[in-house]
């Protein structure tokens, strides 16, 4: 009996202790261009890497992803980069695991993608996660900027690299850049050439992600028809013969490593497309009409490999397009 009185004085002694650890303190400092969000140690560490992926469809994040991000980064330094929000995935990162840091950085204009201080984070980080918000920002305030070049430099050597909603949005050689705000399935098939159909090349150059759109938030906001009209205006308008696109549900994430094989986790699927004809119409003012397009559903904890662009046990069917009308050679889009 005294045994076990004792260690449950123990047990409670030891909880007591833990519950009165302090809670890592975030330090916030803002400026005109930027505010900064610094929680755990202030000091930079260098940690061993692994390149990859991290692509999040948005909705409530998972934490094995952003496990699998942690080890990538060897537990080191973490930085996340957006325009809007303030500190949200400091705590939430840092409860995850060993970590040394994570640092929010929110981008108020484009002449903070020009700081030296802000440059200085950026690349001593040991991963960079994008987070969600408005892509038109991210275009506005990082593209053809020292961020732009940082971020590419980062993928190169190895750092992994993650984002979700409108980080993921930005995270292909094309991307829907929603400069002309969003715009819904209906519309781009109606007019692939409408004013609200702004796409992007030139942004980012990730490790494995050529010839690549992406999109979230797929099946919850029906987003299948305006991704095809995307993949359509790539290649009618001569960025690509063959355009690609990972369409990533919300609450699910594709985790790239750097040797191409990925693996689908959370809740819902993950999307892979492929053309294979040009678009038989996509001019502007009519409807779309494009066949062919290659297409693989991959569910949670099902596998991918971007080289080859194959995917074991994939459920594949071909969808198509006549006069802004979609099918799918299954009779099923999603």
């Amino acid at each position: 009996m005294r045994a076990i009185v004792l260690a449950l004085t123990l047990g409670f002694a030891f909880l007591s202790a833990r519950a009165q650890t302090p809670a890592p303190q975030t330090i916030h400092r803002a400026t005109p261009g930027y505010d900064t969000y610094l929680t755990g140690n202030p000091a930079d560490v260098s940690r061993a890497t692994k390149g990859g992926l991290q692509l999040e469809g948005g909705g409530t994040d998972i934490p094995e992803a952003f496990r699998w991000l942690i080890a990538h980064a060897g537990g080191g330094d973490i930085v996340v980069i957006r325009a809007s929000g303030a500190d949200g995935y400091n705590r939430f990162i840092m409860d995850l695991g060993p970590v040394d840091s994570v640092e929010s950085i929110v981008f108020h204009r484009r002449e903070a993608s020009f700081d030296p201080d802000v440059l200085d984070r950026l690349e001593h980080a040991e991963a960079v996660f994008l987070a969600g918000g408005d892509q038109a920002n991210y275009v506005r305030f990082w593209k053809d900027t020292p961020v732009q070049a940082t971020l590419n430099a980062l993928a190169r050597r190895g750092v992994p690299v993650g984002g979700t909603s409108a980080g993921l949005a930005v995270l292909g050689e094309f991307s829907f850049a929603a400069l002309q705000d969003t715009v819904t399935s209906g519309e781009a098939l109606a007019d692939p050439y409408s004013a609200t159909v702004t796409l992007e090349r030139g942004f980012l150059a990730l490790p494995r992600m050529n010839r690549i759109i992406t999109d979230s938030h797929f099946v919850p906001r029906d987003r299948l028809g305006r991704l095809l009209v995307f993949l359509a205006r790539i290649v009618q308008d001569g960025w690509s013969p063959v355009a690609r696109a990972i369409a990533v549900d919300q609450e699910a994430a594709l985790l790239v490593e750097a040797d191409g094989s990925a693996t689908a986790v959370g809740k819902g699927p993950v999307y892979f497309m492929e053309t294979t004809d040009p678009p038989t119409v996509c001019q502007p003012g009519r409807p779309l009409t494009i066949g062919g397009i290659r297409t693989m559903k991959v569910g949670p904890g099902g596998s991918f490999d971007l080289t080859s662009w194959r995917g074991p046990g994939a459920t594949s069917y071909v969808l198509s397009v006549d006069a802004g009308r979609a099918s799918s050679s299954t009779g099923v889009l999603y």
